[in-house]
């Protein structure tokens, strides 16, 4: 037993779950950055709000918090091998919790502030927990890895939609700087509440009358090392598919209450408020919904299905308005929650669960470059009032990752030491 992992008799394993759950419920508000700027950056949509910045340092800063979650996700990998995981969960909350409190103190003469703690911070504290806690839960459910990869994921995308109105009624009351240090202090105390509670499983841990059964096509029993994985062309292939399949979600939560406060958008601002929760809440279940279908399935079908949903609905995005267009803004959360529970799944059958937290660290650099290239293009576009050339590279995005999906295969090297 290594010095991550704990034995206790008759332990449930699904507390390490029902903790990971109130965890990633926090770093839920990774998806209501719109929320958050149109309170933050004057706008022709916003005009009310607190800074006149220009909406550059808004891309800035949530490009910033995804990119640096990639990096959080490859620490908080790397650290929950060599010490107990709750303990990477308490240094999550220390820095997601301070990166958040710190938004307090920005001015308008410091945008730098807002990089600083909301992206730089919010992003790696993020990213601690995000992967330390899937990575625990993999480990107590070997039998049914796709399902509870799903549960936990989808507790992330379901926090945007409790903090999407929780948000809206503090900042009103308490004002937008108030609110992230409320959060801030929020999100470290369940951090820490949670951390002792998220423990490994002994060595070998099996559940009890659960016999693994005859590895499928595509699952690999031998748990790769990272630099092992980094050997294998299929690493690189998942990456890059992780980044073209996420670009349409990538794109339209940034952007999803601000295209509804467009004038031409046939929405009220209630109603554009309403397209943050239905993204986050189709999100979440996305998320649980495809993870789980993945288990019966087989992970590339379903990737495969995803890929051709999210072509399809950001186009669709494009050519409507109204309430059609928040049905399609629905589907693409639905696609993009999928892939987020499925890509974890995807990379424990292929590399196994031993280091599944460092190597889907390492493969969600792939959703972090595409999520900061989309945060920008669309950023640009929507400057020039373009959104629908934004969301047509989006889909072309999703067809070559569509194409890379079809033609990936398992890695086949530790199967063949088996042998």
């Amino acid at each position: 037993m290594n010095n991550s992992s704990v034995a206790i008799p008759k332990f449930n394993r699904w507390i390490p779950v029902v903790a990971s759950i109130a965890i990633q419920l926090c770093l839920g508000t990774a998806y209501i950055w719109s929320v958050f700027q149109s309170y933050l950056i004057i706008s022709p949509s916003t005009p009310d709000a607190l800074f006149n910045w220009p909406a550059s340092h808004g891309t800035l800063a949530y490009s910033l918090l995804l990119g640096l979650l990639t990096v959080g996700s490859t620490i908080g990998g790397k650290l929950q091998e060599k010490m107990k995981p709750g303990l990477v969960v308490v240094a999550a909350g220390i820095v997601l919790g301070s990166g958040f409190f710190l938004v307090r103190f920005i001015t308008e003469t410091t945008p730098w502030l807002l990089w600083l703690t909301y992206g730089i911070l919010g992003g790696i504290g993020m990213g601690l927990a995000y992967t330390t806690t899937i990575a625990c839960c993999q480990k107590w459910f070997p039998d049914k890895r796709g399902l509870v990869t799903g549960i936990i994921v989808s507790a992330l995308g379901f926090g945007g939609l409790v903090f999407t109105p929780v948000a809206e009624t503090l900042i009103e009351t308490y004002g937008v700087l108030n609110t992230f240090s409320i959060l801030g202090v929020v999100f470290f105390i369940v951090n820490v509440a949670g951390s002792f509670f998220i423990i490994n499983p002994p060595e070998g841990y099996k559940p009890e009358g659960w016999t693994p059964p005859t590895p499928k096509e595509g699952v690999i029993r031998q748990s790769f090392t990272p630099s092992e994985a980094l050997k294998t062309p299929q690493f690189y292939m998942v990456t890059f598919a992780f980044m073209c399949a996420t670009a349409a979600g990538s794109m339209m939560i940034p952007m999803a209450k601000i295209l509804g406060l467009q004038p031409d958008s046939g929405l009220t601002n209630e109603a554009a408020v309403a397209g943050v929760m239905i993204i986050t809440g189709f999100n979440s279940f996305g998320r649980l919904f495809w993870a789980g279908i993945s288990d019966k399935l087989g992970r590339k079908k379903v990737l495969l299905i995803l890929l051709v949903i999210a072509a399809l609905s950001i186009v669709g995005v494009s050519f409507t308005k109204a309430y059609l267009m928040l049905a399609f803004i629905a589907v693409i959360g639905f696609s993009y929650g999928g892939f987020l529970g499925v890509f974890p799944a995807l990379t424990a059958d292929f590399w196994g669960t031993k280091n599944v937290a460092t190597i889907y660290g390492m493969i969600l650099l792939g959703f972090g470059i595409g999520a900061v290239v989309s945060s920008y293009v669309v950023a640009y576009f929507s400057a020039a009032k373009a959104f629908t050339t934004a969301f047509v590279i989006a889909a072309a995005a999703a067809v070559v990752g569509f194409a890379i999906i079809a033609l990936l295969k398992a890695p086949g090297l530790k199967a063949e030491k088996q042998n």
